[in-house]
């Protein structure tokens, strides 16, 4: 049996690009476009056990959206491309770009030590704040251990029993903080949604307003996002996808999920049009000064050459046809992954609505390598 993938939230096609992002993968025909490419993915994925796909793909001003199988496997509706859906931990893109903005406004400092700003949170917990930086939290090099590897959060999350149950992000962190570290401050990437719980803590400490309040002011509003939010309700709000679990063979209805636990780390909500706004806007530097978009696009390796890196909220990951961009998102219900030039010019972007804790299977597989290679077709 395939181990659970923790981080369940997080960046599963990332933390395994080369797997099936890399020059191995099989450039599709000429003659396909990219959208035609991408669409003989999302059957794929539904053929494979998927209830439904969604794509976009973007070149410029013109856009293509493609789709397979259903949005509600009760009514029987298609899945549409212009429905909201759960963003996992895509949330974590728009959580370092707020940093990146207090950084430009001269209101933190990415190498300030978290003792900085939490100056409670380590106190006794055998792991030392001062050694930490907010610039490690962001790529990953904390060293800290994931709190979804505790047993009792991870069963409270999966079973979904009470999606409503509140949880404090120091709570969590706390939870976290009772395992050993992962490796030493800047040693060594290692993928922690405790990161940005502890990320979205200090943006709070920095502004008084907690990280769903900043988001929206600095990213959402004036990027003009309204499918986008930040939610504080599980309950899904206008047109949705809906989200399903499956473990066991057995496939459960999820799109009401707790909000709480995810947090900072994956908590949003977005569509493909948005989500390809949003990217677009980060990397051509529409929404970071040069030296911040620079500290963004600064990555720590994942290979051995050096050709896949984690930047602050983003990867970069080797294709047939140069490096892209990316991250991907995998929570309760939904899976998700975009791939973006340097330039944000050309863009791909799909979700299916069902997420598997326990392995991954060919669905999400065919999905991966048709994102790629539509984007190779741009």
């Amino acid at each position: 049996m395939r181990p659970l993938r923790i981080p369940v939230l997080g960046a599963v096609l990332s933390l395994a690009a080369t797997a099936f992002i890399g020059p191995a993968v099989a450039v599709a025909s000429e003659t396909e476009t990219a959208a035609e490419i991408l669409r003989e993915g999302a059957q794929l994925g539904v053929d494979n056990g998927y209830p439904g796909v969604i794509g976009l793909v973007r070149d410029g001003t013109d856009t293509e959206y493609v789709q397979a199988g259903l949005g509600d496997r009760f009514t029987r509706v298609p899945a549409d491309p212009q429905a909201r859906f759960r963003i996992g931990s895509n949330t974590k893109a728009f959580i370092a770009t707020v940093l990146l903005q207090l950084e430009a406004e001269d209101r933190l400092s990415l190498d300030d030590t978290l003792d900085t700003w939490l100056p409670d949170v380590f106190a006794r917990s055998g792991h030392d704040g001062s050694t930490i930086t907010v610039r490690q939290l962001l790529n990953h090099t904390s060293g800290l251990p994931e709190y979804l590897n505790d047993p009792r959060v991870l069963a409270s999350y999966a079973a979904n029993l009470n999606p409503y149950r509140k949880w404090e992000p120091r709570k969590l962190v706390e939870i976290a903080l009772r395992q050993g570290a992962t490796g030493a401050p800047g040693e060594r990437h290692s993928y922690s949604n405790t990161n940005y719980l502890l990320a979205g803590m200090v943006i709070e400490a920095v502004t008084g307003n907690p990280p769903h309040v900043e988001v929206r002011q600095r990213i959402i509003s004036p990027l003009g996002l309204h499918d986008t939010s930040f939610p504080t309700d599980p309950r899904p709000q206008g047109e949705w996808l809906r989200g399903y679990f499956r473990i066991g063979g057995f496939l459960r209805d999820v799109t009401v999920s707790n909000v709480d636990i995810t947090g900072s780390a994956g908590a949003m909500v977005s569509t493909l049009d948005d989500l390809a706004t949003f990217e677009r806007a980060l990397l051509s530097g529409e929404l970071l000064p040069e030296p911040q978009l620079a500290a963004l696009k600064d990555t720590v390796p994942l290979t051995e050459d050096g050709s896949a890196g984690a930047g602050l909220g983003v990867f970069l990951t080797p294709t047939p046809c140069g490096p892209v961009w990316q991250h991907s998102g995998a929570l309760l219900g939904y899976t998700t992954l975009w791939l973006t030039s340097d330039d944000g010019d050309k863009q791909v972007v799909v979700a299916a609505n069902e997420y598997h804790l326990v392995g991954g299977g060919p669905g999400e597989q065919h999905i991966a390598r048709a994102a790629v290679e539509a984007y190779c077709a741009l």
